[in-house]
Order: C-alpha cells, then structure tokens, then sequence
C-alpha cells in the first residue's frame, strides 16, 4: 500500500490518504506499507509532523530491524525537507541500504 501524509494536497491516485502522524504509523505497523509520501506541516505541529514519523521509523529500524518502506517527502518547508531527507538517509543507512 502506498500511503500520502498530507493536510492541504490532493491525494495522488492509488495512495492511501492520511493526516496524522499516528494514522502513519499504525499503517506502518500492520506491515503493509511498501511507498510513503511524507508532507512536514500538518496543521498543528504539537499533533505531530511528517518528521515525527520518520523518527520512529528509524528508532524501529534500530531497534527492532523493522524494515522500511520507500520513503520520499513532497514538503514545500525547505529546511523540514533537508532535516526529513538526512533522517531518511540515516534510515536507509540502518536498513543496511545504500544512502
């Protein structure tokens, strides 16, 4: 399943649409998740951001071996993005994948 974190955009066609970071990742949990599109500003930052979900991610990843997705973000923050992106790499880089 490929599932869209976003507030404002329009969900592309076959993505699963989500709002919250808690919505994310109990997705995440099931297993089924194969593609995760990751928008920053949610519209309240103490609900959490897209960032909030790639923290737990990696602390699954090292803690548990849980194996990841593809990740991607499609934030328009441009600092959220350069801190996404580089938690995306430290991901990949536990995952034992090229980073």
């Amino acid at each position: 399943m490929k599932v869209f974190l976003d507030d404002e955009r329009a969900t592309p066609e076959g993505w699963v649409r989500t709002y919250w970071p808690e919505e994310v990742i109990a997705l995440l949990e099931n297993g089924q998740v194969t593609e995760l599109s990751l928008d920053h500003d949610l519209g309240d930052d103490a609900h959490g951001t897209g960032y909030t979900v790639l923290l737990w991610l990696e602390e699954q990843v090292a803690t548990r071996g849980f194996v990841p997705p593809l990740l991607k973000v499609h934030s328009a923050n441009s600092s959220a993005r350069v801190k996404m992106e580089a938690a995306i790499a430290s991901i990949a880089r536990l995952a034992g994948r090229m980073g």
